[in-house]
């Protein structure tokens, strides 16, 4: 038996809970480079920052954000860290893989949130274009791309490298791929570089670099201020541009979405899995990215009664696991109960139809207590049958419909239907029965002896 406390240890406060994690993190060896990087681009963006308030040159601000965004790439690669060493909990079951599809989000959304705010003040800047001095303009420049190529080129962001990859390519992309073939054409030796693609961050740091030296030459040749407020709003272009194909891909690992490139292969395998010996239906199918490069899928599968579900089990997932590593499969057997067909005595009164037609509906409050007969016993828990007469509108009472049907001839028919005391009365056409009216014909006016014409003589 355990120790009893009287007091329980108060919870740890969020602060709290974020220092215990961040040393957690910063025990792994391979997190102190990505710590250093983070701490020089501190230094870099004060640096940065303090220059384009001397210069007033809203392009190198612009500039300056994508070294922003660097320090965000830096804090995604920690977090992918610290995903690594952490375990599923009964909170987390599937992992703290989507915490990094998080960082990956919430920074192509800043980065974006950012180009918008340059291009709202390079707008206020077309009405009124203040002088932009270009001293430290250059020196901003070099050291802004500089530092961003050796953070992008020396540390190896799994996250971001996954995304670059698998999104869909920007509008900067496919101008430079286009570019890049007719180069290629020219000199084969450039192919490995320019080709297929080139990385969305280094041809996003190498063109807005390319903008803020040719603005700097414009401003010191013709001091044409507004080109610098034209490169800001091309390197905020650039950069949504660049930064939007990864926001859809993360957003949609977010929001649990089938990848399309694996639909195809889910098919096959969904196929393959229904063939099997013992299964009769797979529904409830649902697969999804649970993280960078993790499927997860849960699916349900009816076999037959006779079936062994651990075998059906081990083939199901050996069919799925080569796709979906987390996969989850629930096995039920087929249970099908036969209708249970209740008869009740039909009181007398009901075959007097004589001035009615009645529908009886009869109750099968003596049937609730019956067994369904069927091939095997029924369970208490499993739900009625499907077709199964104990239904709602049991009490209901019988139907009764008149019959005011009327016939639309006057031939001399009685109205209605007989009873079965006045048919067994009338006479059937027999010799010497007498009867008043014929059961064949009904006319009252037919001669009563066989034999006799019309008007009452022998026939020869």
């Amino acid at each position: 038996k355990g120790t009893i406390h009287l007091f329980r240890k108060s919870q740890k406060s969020l602060v709290g809970k974020l220092t215990h994690e961040f040393r957690l993190v910063a025990a792994d060896r391979r997190s102190w480079k990505i710590l250093l990087f983070g701490a020089i681009n501190l230094i870099c963006i004060g640096f940065l920052l303090m220059w384009c308030s001397s210069t007033n040159s809203i392009a190198l601000t612009a500039y300056t954000y994508l070294t922003i965004f660097d320090l965000f790439s830096l804090v995604t690669c920690l977090i992918s860290y610290w995903v690594m060493m952490k375990k599923p909990s009964p909170v987390y079951s599937f992992g703290f893989e989507r915490f990094e599809v998080l960082a990956v989000f919430a920074s192509t959304v800043l980065a974006q949130l950012g180009a918008l705010f340059i291009l709202k003040e390079s707008a206020e800047r077309f009405l009124e274009q203040p002088e932009i001095h270009t001293g430290r303009l250059l020196v901003g420049t070099f050291v802004a791309l500089f530092f961003n190529l050796f953070t992008m080129l020396s540390i190896r962001n799994k996250p971001f490298a996954y995304v670059s990859e698998a999104a869909s390519t920007s509008w900067l992309q496919e101008h430079v791929a286009d570019l890049s073939r007719s180069i290629c054409g020219i000199i084969p030796g450039l192919s490995s570089i320019f080709l297929p693609r080139m990385n969305p961050f280094v041809l996003i740091d190498i063109a807005g670099a390319l903008a803020l030296c040719i603005t700097y030459m414009l401003i010191e040749i013709n001091n044409y201020f507004a080109v610098d407020t034209a490169s800001a709003i091309a390197i905020a272009l650039m950069t949504f541009g660049t930064m939007y194909p990864m926001s859809v891909y993360s957003g949609k690992v977010l929001l649990q979405t089938t990848p399309p490139h694996v639909i195809g292969q889910l098919d096959k395998l969904l196929r393959e899995v229904s063939t099997l010996d013992g299964v009769l239906e797979v529904r409830n199918e649902h697969f999804w990215t649970l993280g960078f490069g993790t499927l997860a899928g849960s699916v349900h599968v009816r076999i037959r009664r006779d079936a062994n579900e651990q075998m059906v089990l081990a083939h199901v997932t050996n069919r799925l696991y080569t796709l979906v590593s987390t996969l989850t499969v629930q096995i039920f057997k087929d249970d099908w109960i036969r209708p249970t067909l209740s008869s009740v005595p039909i009181a007398n009164n009901m075959l007097n139809l004589s001035d009615h037609h009645i529908i009886p509906m009869p109750s099968l409050k003596a049937a609730d207590n019956l067994n369904p007969v069927t091939s095997t016993p029924a369970k208490p828990s499993s739900p009625p049958p499907e077709f199964s007469f104990n239904t709602p509108g049991k009490t209901v009472s019988p139907v009764i419909l008149l019959n005011t049907q009327t016939r639309p001839y006057g031939l001399g028919f009685n109205h209605g239907s007989a009873p079965y005391s006045s048919v067994l009365n009338q006479g059937f056409g027999i010799p010497g029965m007498g009867a008043t009216q014929g059961f064949r014909t009904g006319f009252t006016n037919v001669p009563s002896r066989y034999g006799t014409n019309t008007r009452g003589q022998p026939r020869p």
